[in-house]
């Protein structure tokens, strides 16, 4: 989903370390940031990528990433951490050039045979009609396109567009209707705050205070991480961001001062635990707030288009996953220490060198105080909104419009935010589809087919809650993206609840809650996946097996824990 160029306020000390492919599964090509936005740090999240076999990491993206000098003092001068774009086949060894040019064969004869068979050769069901079928037929090529890469996301998603629109299964203000979508702007936006949090280094800031505090033992410094992460989710609405504009540099630098280095036996040390654990909490960090992560927005926006609308949405959403989110959080590092301990037990040194770096920072600026009332306001808005009769949307325009009429965030930071852009397109698409599958019966027909199905064994409706949120959550294998999950599937998995008696605010709440602890079941993922693989730390078979225990241990915790508490709620 998110494009990737790191610039971090403190990366000046470090020299050249290693260098790292990222991968995402489609992406158009981009050029160096414009010098104008040069020596200002800036940033790009990501959130959608895919392994390949080449060495360290995937294609698509190279990473140049660099070898910390511990909490060094930061430069006004900002050396830029860059991801240059290469094609799959093709690994660009320079850094420069360009990748092959037009759809890929292969994946483009898959994708479109997929919606022809649909269309032409399955037999079309007779309580659908012929529109609903073609424009399924259609829905299906667009996501296996998305799957399999055949052009980058946004142009895939143009294609399927305009196909919809030149076969007349829509008409043009029908097919583009959804890029007034308010949510989708409001996800638009919150790529503007990440790049606010990196730019001005509070993040980094946040972070670094919380290593002063807890950081004596190796544990209490997951802890910090961890808790760190917590408080800043609300207001920095993007894992990956979070992941590589704040604490993956934190980490390395930890990690090679210890003498843990990545891709090396002494990766055990330190670095793979911490990468690890940070990892695998920032599902529930996510999970936590509604506006922790973009996601979280869409998917009740699809529940409100199938008629489970939720009163107060920020509340509400904090209310059912404070529990749950909080004792995951609590046991996550603990567990990993106790299946994957690190080899260094203590870190004594870790609070005073937190120390010297705060030092080094310097006192708060003037434009991370600016962020900081920016996003209380925005988030307070958030928050109380619905009382005021604020929406959120227009909440994160005022918070945006501060930034920009203060100084901290320029217009061309917006315009080289081509992420947001990139996502406002392809959502628009999906999330458009999506609608009027479900207002021509599509959804209803799916949904009927598969709770008759449940209801022909016999399941109550406990039962195939369990099934389909177990189906809708292990998917996700077949995935590299998060919102590409949300955007394919989560209609029809809510749809598939309601048709089995399942509540459909508890059903909505699990979906969404469900959506951000996959995010973590292998290296891609999500975008933190990809940033945190990409470290060099974790070996590929840890990644799995990590990944599968620990969505299993956030089962249990999810579904006892989740489940009393979402009982004393009443939200069932």
């Amino acid at each position: 989903m998110e494009s990737f160029a790191l610039y971090s306020p403190s990366v000046t000390s470090f020299a050249c370390y290693s260098r790292i492919s990222l991968s995402r599964r489609s992406l158009s090509q981009f050029g160096e940031p414009p010098s104008s936005i040069s020596p200002v740090p800036t940033f790009r999240p990501i959130d959608d990528f895919r392994y390949s076999s080449t060495p360290f990491f995937c294609s698509h993206f190279r990473l140049s990433l660099i070898k910390p000098k511990p909490f060094a003092k930061p430069s006004t001068t900002h050396k830029t951490i860059r991801a240059s774009s290469t094609s799959d086949e093709k690994l660009q060894t320079n850094g420069s050039g360009s990748g092959s040019q037009g759809a890929k064969l292969v994946p483009f004869l898959i994708s479109v045979s997929i919606g022809v068979i649909v269309r032409f050769i399955v037999p079309k069901p007779v309580e659908v009609s012929l529109q609903a079928w073609q424009l399924l037929a259609i829905f299906l090529s667009t996501i296996a396109g998305l799957v399999l890469n055949p052009l980058p996301v946004g142009a895939w998603a143009f294609l399927g567009l305009t196909t919809s629109i030149v076969t007349k299964t829509l008409t043009f203000s029908t097919a583009f209707e959804a890029f007034t979508n308010e949510v989708i702007w409001l996800i638009v936006i919150s790529f503007f705050f990440a790049r606010g949090f990196v730019k001005t280094g509070l993040g980094d800031r946040i972070a670094t205070y919380f290593v002063k505090w807890l950081g004596k033992s190796t544990l209490g410094l997951s802890y910090g991480l961890t808790l760190s992460e917590a408080l800043i989710a609300p207001a920095m609405p993007s894992t990956t961001a979070r992941a590589g504009g704040v604490f993956l540099p934190i980490i390395k630098s930890l990690s090679l001062s210890a003498g843990s280095k990545p891709g090396d036996p002494s990766s055990k040390k330190l670095g793979s635990y911490l990468i690890q654990s940070q990892f695998q909490s920032a599902g529930n960090s996510s999970a936590l707030f509604l506006t922790a992560a973009a996601q979280n927005l869409l998917c009740l926006k699809l529940a409100e288009e199938l008629g489970v609308k939720i009163a107060s949405p920020w509340i509400s959403w904090f209310k059912a996953a404070i529990l749950p989110a909080f004792v995951s959080l609590l046991v996550t590092p603990f567990i990993l220490y106790l299946i994957y301990p690190p080899e260094i037990k203590d870190t004594p040194d870790a609070p005073a060198m937190a120390s010297k770096k705060l030092e080094q920072m310097g006192p708060i600026t003037r434009n991370e105080l600016v962020m900081i009332c920016a996003m209380l306001l925005a988030v307070s808005l958030w928050v109380f909104g619905d009382a005021l009769g604020i929406a959120s949307i227009v909440a994160a325009m005022l918070g945006l419009s501060i930034l920009l009429l203060l100084g901290v965030l320029d217009w061309d930071d917006c315009l080289s935010e081509k992420s947001a852009w990139d996502t406002l397109a392809w959502f628009a698409v999906l999330v458009g589809m999506a609608g009027q599958l479900t207002n021509l019966g599509i959804v209803a027909w799916m949904s009927d087919c598969v709770a008759k199905s449940l209801q022909s064994l016999s399941l109550s409706w406990p039962a195939a809650f369990v099934v389909l949120q177990a189906s809708y959550f292990f998917i996700h294998y077949l995935f590299a993206s998060q919102t590409g999950h949300v955007g394919a599937l989560f209609s029809a998995f809510l749809a598939m609840h309601l048709a089995s008696g399942v509540p459909g605010v508890l059903a909505a709440l699990a979906l969404a809650y469900n959506t951000n602890l996959f995010g973590a079941l292998t290296h891609y993922s999500s975008g933190q996946a990809a940033v945190y693989f990409g470290a060099g730390y974790v070996d590929l078979p840890d990644v799995y097996r990590l990944g599968f225990v620990m969505a299993l241990i956030n089962a249990v915790i999810w579904g006892v824990v989740g489940g009393l508490w979402w009982k004393f709620l009443g939200l069932y």
